[in-house]
């Protein structure tokens, strides 16, 4: 099918989806400029309004709402066919769009990103780092990295990965001198914690269990949370593998080292479709890879 064509209402789908021709520009690597001379070309084609403007937003005309179908129709088929015949290529080609966790951009992905670019030279990523909630099938990625667990019956979830959660502190920080204190003596201490998770501790030899106090401060971007920590202004839960270097360089200690904290699930979704691309095949299984030498790697350090 015509490539350009194919552009042109890829434009089209995400500025109806986004709301936005700058939202749309900005998803698809574009200026506002461009996208807005795709829609005049389709207009002119069709010699009909897609949309109706305001100064404060852009709404579907009849003749839009009905072109937005047919576009939906027309690329899903598009990419089906794609999928399909990339599945019969021995080496996989083309661009993977991926989305992961901000802090898996600092170190965890760069070995999985190495071993794809340079075993396949046609093959890119666009690569998406966000703490906040994803919508997969809207985002348009091929495959997204999440924490567990899931409830998406639309969504084909693959496990990556168990790792250890851990209860940390700066070097710096006056509770460093103290890493076997129960968690009811960390009261009058500022602790910080990620808005979506919470975990209790566990008694390692009883099994009590234990409510960390509530957290003084609550972000949303597990990266700024290391960084609060390591700036010396509280203590927090933090995953072991994005800390590992810095427990074993000693700048982050552990605290209520006589207490455990649970597992977290790392998992590779994508949509539900009857062909896996083979783009999105090779990526799940390097990251696969990886993610199993880190788990070794934190076993043989535990």
């Amino acid at each position: 099918m015509n490539t350009k064509l194919l552009r042109a209402l890829t434009v089209f789908v995400r500025i109806v989806e986004t709301g936005s021709m700058s939202k749309a520009a900005v998803d698809l690597a574009m200026t506002t400029s461009a996208i807005s001379q795709q829609i005049k070309q389709i207009e002119l084609d069709i010699k009909l309004s897609l949309f109706n403007r305001s100064p404060r937003e852009l709404t579907l005309t009849e003749a839009g709402e009905i072109y937005y179908q047919s576009c939906v129709t027309i690329l899903t088929a598009a990419k089906q066919a794609g999928e399909k015949l990339q599945f019969l290529q021995n080496s996989p080609s083309g661009q993977l769009k991926l989305v992961a966790p901000v802090g898996f951009g600092g170190g965890i992905l760069s070995e999985p990103l190495k071993k794809l670019t340079n075993q396949y030279p046609d093959f890119d990523v666009q690569l998406t780092l966000s703490d906040e909630p994803l919508d997969i099938i809207k985002s348009g990625a091929d495959l997204a990295i999440v924490i567990g667990p899931l409830d998406d019956s639309s969504l084909v979830a693959r496990p990556l990965a168990k790792w250890p959660l851990v209860l940390c502190v700066h070097k710096s920080h006056p509770l460093a001198e103290h890493c076997t204190l129960s968690p009811w003596q960390l009261n009058h201490h500022t602790r910080i914690s990620h808005c979506t998770a919470d975990h209790p501790l566990t008694h390692s030899l009883n099994s009590q269990k234990k409510a960390l106090p509530k957290p003084r401060i609550v972000v949303n971007n597990m990266h700024s949370i290391i960084q609060l920590v390591c700036d010396g202004v509280g203590y927090a839960i933090l995953p072991k593998p994005e800390v590992q270097s810095l427990l074993l360089e000693g700048e982050l200690v552990e605290l209520c080292t006589d207490w455990q904290l649970p597992t977290y699930s790392v998992y590779a979704i994508t949509p539900a479709r009857d062909i896996l691309a083979g783009k999105t095949k090779v990526a799940i299984e390097i990251l696969k890879q990886h993610c199993d030498e880190i788990s070794d790697s934190l076993k043989q350090s535990a």
